[in-house]
């Protein structure tokens, strides 16, 4: 197939895949993480009856305990992308989550639940590495965020879809139909890697797995502080919105008692990040990366404290609280993909170690954060807003400072 190139972005190495392909592809393998938390959002409710669980907050655990095998997961298939090559790690992965979805599926109490969820959170690290990595094999500097943003806004579509997918599981069939759907996903996945996907690591740049190599990989990326900066902030930021993704079901269905129309309204939202990712990938290479970040952090701060002042005078209405987290999505549009990009800007020659790193980092900071806000939820929408306006602030004095301990080669 004749390789597809648009106007400036580098055109990837040759390929079966031209980059349309590519940049589907690489969000499809990131979509596997959002999938395995989205869908499965409507049946948190029932999933707590059928466990008899009294607590609710209790079952938030589910979504964590994923986001836990993730965590950890993205340390051993990190190293071993860059010593083996992206695609072995990707076929790994995804054997491990079907593994772990099976588990789930059998799973007659919370516990094994939990245990099924981790399983599943260590699969997924395989292709969220590899989705990372190949991109950053291929990509660098603002040609990268470009292409990261195109990647967020395609996969943004699954989040915006996926609860309205669980929601019609579950008028035809039990919870346990969710993790069938996850399986037939999977499969779908392995398929298109399988036939269509080429190695995009040469044998002759790969990095030997030792715990010398792991141990300056970890070295290197601790100690460029601008990629150390990002980090923190990806972790505090995406802290947050795990925060909301935990208590979401109970924000819309108990506290405004939205019932089944949950997964459109949260379908809405996910929307909005999906259009202002498309925004970034238009104007970030005039713009740039910091501008545009920066911005969007102060839009989340300035918002956060105008619905906590909201809050503390009247009761929040559903259209209120609609509005304040449809600012809140818009701007995770301008964020993710930016400092993702420019966290990963001088770690190319390490990618497969550094993303692991840095997505391991700040995945166990933004669970830690994330199931605080969560169990912290009162019925009302304060802690997350609370949330919100101390993480973004830090976010985004960590942001400035990581632009202002930038070198020469890495300014963009």
């Amino acid at each position: 197939m004749t390789a597809y190139s648009t106007p400036d972005v580098s055109t990837p190495n040759k390929s079966r895949l031209s980059a349309m392909e590519f940049t589907i592809l690489t969000a499809t393998l990131m979509s596997i993480v959002a999938i395995s938390i989205d869908a499965l959002l409507p049946a948190l409710g029932i999933i707590a009856k059928d466990f008899m669980i009294e607590d609710t907050n209790r079952v938030q655990l589910v979504i964590s305990a994923l986001f836990l095998g993730l965590s950890l997961g993205q340390l051993i298939c990190g190293p071993l992308s860059d010593s083996t090559g992206r695609k072995p790690i990707l076929y790994v992965g995804l054997v491990v989550y079907v593994f772990g979805t099976i588990f789930c599926f059998m799973s007659t109490d919370l516990d094994t639940l939990l245990i099924g969820r981790f399983i599943q959170g260590l699969g997924v690290a395989g292709p969220y590495i590899s989705a990372i990595s190949l991109v950053r094999d291929q990509y660098k500097g603002r040609d990268m965020a470009k292409i990261m943003s195109l990647v967020m806004m395609i996969f943004i579509l699954v989040p915006a879809l996926a609860p309205s997918i669980g929601q019609v599981i579950l008028l035809f069939t039990n919870w346990q139909g969710i993790f069938v759907m996850y399986l037939v996903y999977a499969s779908i996945i392995f398929v298109w890697i399988f036939t269509r996907l080429d190695e995009t690591l040469p044998k002759a740049k790969r990095i030997p797995f030792t715990k010398k190599g792991f141990f300056d990989g970890f070295k290197e990326v601790m100690t460029n502080k601008p990629t150390t900066s990002l980090t923190v902030a990806m972790g505090m930021i995406f802290g947050c919105l795990i925060g909301y993704l935990n208590s979401s079901p109970q924000i819309f269905q108990e506290q405004f008692g939205t019932g089944k129309l949950f997964s459109v309204y949260f379908g809405v939202l996910a929307l909005l990040l999906g259009f202002s990712s498309l925004m970034n990938s238009k104007f970030v290479q005039r713009l740039g990366m910091h501008l545009i970040a920066s911005r969007a952090f102060k839009a989340i701060i300035l918002s956060s404290l105008i619905f906590f002042i909201v809050q503390l005078f009247i009761t929040v209405q559903l259209w209120m609280f609609m509005l304040y987290a449809g600012s809140l999505f818009f701007s995770f549009g301008l964020i993710f993909g930016n400092l993702n990009a420019m966290a990963m800007e001088p770690m190319g020659h390490v990618a497969g170690i550094a993303s692991a790193i840095i997505g391991s980092t700040s995945s166990i900071m933004s669970l830690i954060i994330g199931t605080i806000i969560g169990q912290l939820y009162d019925g009302s929408t304060l802690p997350m807003t609370v949330g919100f306006l101390i993480m973004s602030s830090l976010a985004l004095f960590l942001l400035t400072y990581a632009e202002k301990h930038k070198t020469p080669q890495e300014a963009e």
